[in-house]
């Protein structure tokens, strides 16, 4: 018997989820199970990504986005944010259970379907209070995965968040946008002009914090696109 299997005889792997022992898989098949119940696969706007309640609509642009088009070219997120994905990204996000990042990075990068590959991924940032709070920036880890499996350029430096702001978790919708505004600054336009851009972040809400980041980047020339692990 060899070494691995050796170890994997006396340690089984388990699931990062649920800790129970399974198969090497991201999950084990129970967590599977659970987490595909949560993902979008519905037609959706082919800009803001919003579900529509009608399955037979299919995929177009919503009003909204017709009215008042983003900053950004096009969002997708993998999953609503309920049941076994909001556990996940719970756990991951405010118990530090860091090990999820590949698990949950897999899941988000089957949502990305975009017509161009993108020449760099970038996370939304923290400001350096809150990361000195939780330690880490689960977007970051995200990106992360997702730019290591796919060879492309992680960029977590070309954007800064200026100040700290209120969680915006419990705020209304207005005072979410205001809560954000202004709050980022691009630091190297050089890097990013005329370039795609995915950005990456783990829930969308309302699309305050999502948008005003794209609309940074935008500012400095960038074409941007965003992942989103799930959406509310």
């Amino acid at each position: 018997m060899r070494l691995n299997g050796f170890i994997d005889l006396l340690f089984p792997p388990v699931c990062p989820l649920c800790e129970e022992a399974f198969s090497e898989r991201e999950f084990c098949a129970a967590c599977e199970s659970a987490l595909a119940l949560t993902r979008i696969d519905g037609p959706a706007c082919n800009v803001c990504g919003c579900p529509f309640i009608s399955a037979s609509s299919g995929p177009h642009t919503c009003g909204t986005c017709l009215k008042e088009p983003p900053p950004y070219l096009q969002a997708v997120s993998a999953c609503r944010y309920e049941g076994k994905m909001r556990d996940a990204i719970h756990a991951f996000k405010f118990n530090a259970q860091v090990h999820l990042a590949a698990g949950l990075a897999s899941i988000a990068e089957t949502a990305a379907r975009f017509n161009i590959r993108p020449q760099i991924i970038m996370p939304v940032p923290l400001h350096i209070s809150r990361l000195r709070q939780r330690g880490f920036n689960q977007s970051l880890l995200i990106a992360a995965e997702i730019a290591g499996a796919h060879s492309i350029p992680l960029d977590y430096t070309s954007i800064t968040r200026l100040r700290h702001t209120a969680p915006q978790s419990g705020l209304k919708a207005v005072d979410r946008h205001l809560n954000v505004k202004g709050a980022f600054a691009v630091t190297r336009p050089d890097l990013l002009k005329d370039r795609h851009v995915l950005l990456v972040d783990d829930v969308l809400t309302t699309g305050s914090t999502i948008t005003e980041c794209a609309a940074t980047l935008k500012s400095a020339g960038a074409a941007v696109y965003v992942l989103t692990l799930a959406r509310v």
